[in-house]
């Protein structure tokens, strides 16, 4: 306005009679394709269908083009001269409805709860657990997986998990206990009662060291044959041995592991079957309880790894 000010008349009127004309027309043209006239066979122009209908009748040189709205369980998303309307998506293996299907826009899907897209293979996967000596980074979402660190010194994990993080090791001193076992990134600190341990062998100790038994078969990757042996082999009350165990998965032989654990006794622990394994950082063996004794309190059953961001497998 203030740019019209003081003009002459007759180029102000002007001025304003193009904005006029530009303001009535301002919506846009209807899309078209070129068709043939079914009489005369001569090119016309004929108005594309918008999204949500599709073209049920051609256009003439003397009528325009005839749309249809897209029946339930399908849509156009275009304009579009197409003579149906096209089949509303499935959502996949894993995946959930994000958005329904509506006749102007496909349904859209998400990974359902615990899993992830992964683009290189157009497919949702279980979200990664972080194994014991691990914590939680970033929890799942969606589109991103899991994304675990190592417990740093003073914290550890003890079971595979993708939301729990790494936990302060137990203050034995604090409670008026003595350290029976120094806390590792995989497992927690093992205190016990100072009286408790008067006149008491190293055997005889081994009974406040039961709780981490589960923990060290999960740590270390031990193969499912072992561990279904060392199943079949564990000691019991009545000298009875476990049920078979050839079929058993590793989450029911953990299982079946913590089941004997509740009730484990000194003498049951010195009983379990020796062995070493090779350990997952340090390629070199690994000894625990009844295999080849039980070191000194200061000693760690595994070492400390290099605390640094970890994506899950």
């Amino acid at each position: 306005a203030q740019a019209l000010e003081g003009g002459p008349p007759g180029k102000k009127s002007f001025v304003v009679l193009i904005l006029g004309l530009c303001l009535a027309i301002s919506p846009e043209a209807t899309p078209t394709y070129e068709g043939r006239d079914p009489i005369s066979g001569r090119p016309v122009q004929c108005d594309r269908c918008p999204p949500g209908t599709f073209l049920r009748a051609t256009c003439s040189s003397v009528k325009k083009s005839e749309c249809s709205p897209c029946p339930q369980g399908s849509f156009t998303e275009l304009w579009n001269y197409i003579g149906r309307c096209l089949r509303c998506g499935v959502c996949g293996r894993n995946q959930v409805v994000k958005k329904e299907c509506t006749a102007d826009s496909d349904c859209q899907c998400e990974c359902k709860e615990g899993y992830f897209y992964d683009q290189r293979y157009e497919m949702c996967y279980q979200h990664a657990e972080c194994r014991p000596g691990h914590g939680v980074l970033t929890q799942g979402t969606p589109e991103k997986n899991t994304v675990c660190y190592t417990c740093p010194q003073g914290t550890f994990s003890d079971i595979s998990s993708a939301h729990q993080n790494c936990t302060n090791h137990k203050n034995c001193s604090e409670a008026g206990l003595q350290c029976v076992l120094k806390g590792s990134t995989w497992h927690d600190s093992v205190c016990a009662n100072c009286e408790e341990l008067k006149g008491k062998s190293l055997c005889e100790t081994d009974i406040y060291l039961k709780e981490i038994i589960p923990s060290f078969f999960i740590f270390h990757k031990m193969n499912i044959k072992q561990l279904r042996r060392i199943v079949q082999k564990l000691p019991s009350k009545d000298g009875k041995k476990p049920g078979e165990s050839l079929e058993l998965s590793f989450s029911k032989l953990h299982a079946r592991i913590c089941e004997w654990k509740s009730s484990a006794t000194a003498a049951h622990i010195q009983q379990l079957p020796r062995g070493h394994w090779e350990d997952p950082v340090h390629h070199g063996e690994t000894t625990f309880l009844g295999w080849t004794g039980f070191p000194p309190a200061e000693l760690e059953v595994s070492g400390e790894r290099d605390s640094a961001e970890t994506a899950a497998p």
